[in-house]
C-alpha cells in the first residue's frame, strides 16, 4: 500500500543509494541523456565516504579515502572533478609497537607473521588448500606457536578487512585478497592500496557529483519497497513513490535486504546474503596537528598491537597541515564504542606519543572520528562480509539483472578492485552500460 503523504514521480532509471557507486551510474547515464532519480536514506551523499572540514581548514576524510596504485578510474574522477592527488608520505615499513617496545624486522617473530603472510599469498594465487572452506582466520592465526606473531597477524588481518577473524573463512578472505590485488598490496602504502591521497578529500567528489545531478537526487528518502517485473518497477518510500523503466541497487546487502521488501521476492542466490552476510566493523580517527612536526625525528606510520590494536598513517596534505589516520578494524572496533571521545582519544595517541618522545602528539588542534558500525544508514564498513558458515557472499557478488528491470551495482560487485573506491566506480560505469542497453 502506498504512504498517504507520498508524492508520485516518474523517471526512467531510479538509483537506490547515493555512493560512489550510484553517483556515477546516474552521472553515465545523464550522459546519454536519459533521466535519473536518486534515492539515498541518509541526510547526506556518499555511502562509506564522507570528508569533513578541520579547525584549520584542511579536509579529512572519515570514509575511504585512498588512492590505490592502478586505480585509473579514481585518478580520472580526481583529475575530472578539480581535485588534486598527492603520494603518501610513507617509511619503507611501519614501526611494530607493542607492549612500549617497538619490534624489529628480524625478530622471529615478525619474520614467522611474514612469512605467513607470503605462504598465503602463494596459496591464494596458485591453489587454496581445500580446508579454507571452514577454516577461519582466526583458527588459522591460532595456529603459529608464537603469541606476538599470533597478534601481529590479528592486527593487520582485522585492519585490513575489518572483519570478525572468527567469522570469516580462509577462503573469503582469499577471494577478498585475489580481487584487491594481493595481501602484499592490501597492506603496502607506496606503490599498493594506500598510494596517493586526495587533498580536498577523497569524501568531496561524491559531494561534487550530487551537485551535478542536483535535483535528481533526494536525501532523506529511505527505499521500504521495489515491485518490478518486465514492463518497469516501481520503488516506495515513505515521501515519495517512483515509476521506472530500470531500477539500480547501489546498497550493500545487510542494510539493504533488511530494510527493502522486493515483490515479486529475490531469488534465493541474493535473498540469502541478508543472512549470510555482515558489515565490517571500523572505528577511523583524524588527529589534526598545525603541522607534521614529528618528520623531523620520527616517521608516524605505526601498527599498534596493544589493543585496541590499530594501523597509523601519515596523511598530511603536501602544505600541511599535519594529518595521523588511525585504523582500528573488527571487534576491537567496537570496543571503543561505549568510551567517551576524550578516552578513546587518550587509548590511540598516548601510545603514539611515547613511541615518538612528543608530548604533542597527545594535544591535536582537531580530533574527527566516526564508529562505522553505529552508522545507521550504513551500518559499517569498508565493506560486507561472507560468513565463515557460508559459500555465498564470496567476491564478487551477482550483478545479473532480474527480469531486465532490477540491476545491481556497489564496490562488492565490481570485477576490478571489489571493496575499494575502484571497484564502485567501475561497477557504476558497468552498471550503467547494461541499462542503456536494455533500453535500447
Amino acid at each position: 500500500m502506498d504512504h498517504p503523504s507520498s508524492t508520485a514521480q516518474r523517471t526512467t532509471v531510479a538509483i537506490v543509494g547515493a555512493g560512489m557507486a550510484g553517483l556515477i551510474a546516474a552521472r553515465e547515464l545523464r550522459r546519454e541523456d536519459i533521466e535519473v532519480l536518486v534515492l539515498e536514506s541518509a541526510p547526506r551523499v556518499g555511502g562509506r565516504m564522507t570528508a569533513e572540514t578541520s579547525e584549520l581548514g584542511s579536509r579529512v576524510d572519515l570514509g575511504g579515502q585512498w588512492v590505490g596504485h592502478g586505480h585509473h578510474r579514481f585518478e580520472a574522477l580526481a583529475a575530472e572533478l578539480g581535485t588534486t592527488v598527492y603520494p603518501m608520505h610513507t617509511p619503507r615499513r611501519p614501526v611494530i609497537l607493542y607492549e612500549g617496545r617497538a619490534l624489529s624486522a628480524i625478530r622471529p617473530a615478525t619474520v614467522v607473521a611474514n612469512l605467513a603472510l607470503l605462504a598465503f599469498e602463494v596459496k591464494t594465487k596458485v591453489r587454496e588448500p581445500r580446508g579454507w572452506t571452514t577454516l577461519t582466520v582466526d583458527e588459522w592465526i591460532r595456529k603459529f606457536p608464537s603469541a606476538t606473531a599470533r597478534r601481529l597477524l590479528e592486527v593487520i588481518a582485522a585492519v585490513a578487512t575489518t572483519a570478525d577473524l572468527d567469522r570469516i573463512s580462509m577462503r573469503a578472505f582469499a577471494a577478498m585478497t585475489r580481487y584487491q590485488g594481493g595481501i602484499s598490496t592490501m597492506l603496502a602504502t607506496r606503490g599498493g592500496a594506500q598510494d596517493a591521497l586526495i587533498v580536498e578529500g577523497a569524501g568531496t567528489l561524491t559531494e561534487r557529483l550530487a551537485a551535478e545531478l542536483a535535483p535528481r537526487v533526494l536525501l532523506n528518502t529511505p527505499v521500504t519497497s521495489i515491485d518490478y517485473d518486465e514492463r518497469g518497477a516501481t520503488v516506495r518510500s515513505p515521501s515519495v513513490l517512483v515509476r521506472a523503466d530500470k531500477v539500480i541497487v547501489c546498497v550493500p546487502p545487510p542494510p539493504l535486504l533488511g530494510a527493502v521488501t522486493f515483490e515479486p521476492a529475490l531469488p534465493p542466490r541474493l535473498a540469502r546474503l541478508q543472512h549470510e552476510m555482515y558489515m565490517g566493523s571500523v572505528y577511523k580517527a583524524m588527529a589534526v596537528y598545525r603541522e607534521p612536526f614529528w618528520r623531523g625525528r620520527a616517521e608516524a606510520e605505526h601498527m599498534l598491537l596493544d589493543e585496541p590494536g590499530a594501523a597509523v598513517f601519515d596523511t598530511s596534505p603536501p602544505d600541511g597541515p599535519g594529518h595521523l589516520c588511525i585504523l582500528v578494524g573488527g571487534k576491537e572496533a567496537r570496543t571503543l564504542d561505549a568510551m567517551t571521545p576524550t578516552a578513546r582519544k587518550r587509548a590511540l595517541l598516548e601510545r603514539l606519543g611515547a613511541a615518538l618522545h612528543s608530548a604533542a602528539i597527545l594535544d591535536p588542534v582537531g580530533w574527527h572520528e566516526k564508529s562505522w558500525q553505529l552508522d545507521e544508514y550504513v551500518g559499517g564498513g569498508y565493506l560486507a562480509l561472507p560468513d565463515a558458515t557460508t559459500a555465498a557472499g564470496i567476491f564478487p557478488l551477482p550483478s545479473d539483472p532480474l527480469a531486465e528491470t532490477l540491476y545491481w551495482a556497489g564496490t562488492e560487485t565490481a570485477g576490478e578492485h571489489a571493496g575499494y573506491i575502484e571497484g564502485a566506480i567501475e561497477s557504476g560505469e558497468r552498471v550503467a552500460r547494461q541499462v542503456v542497453a536494455g533500453l535500447r
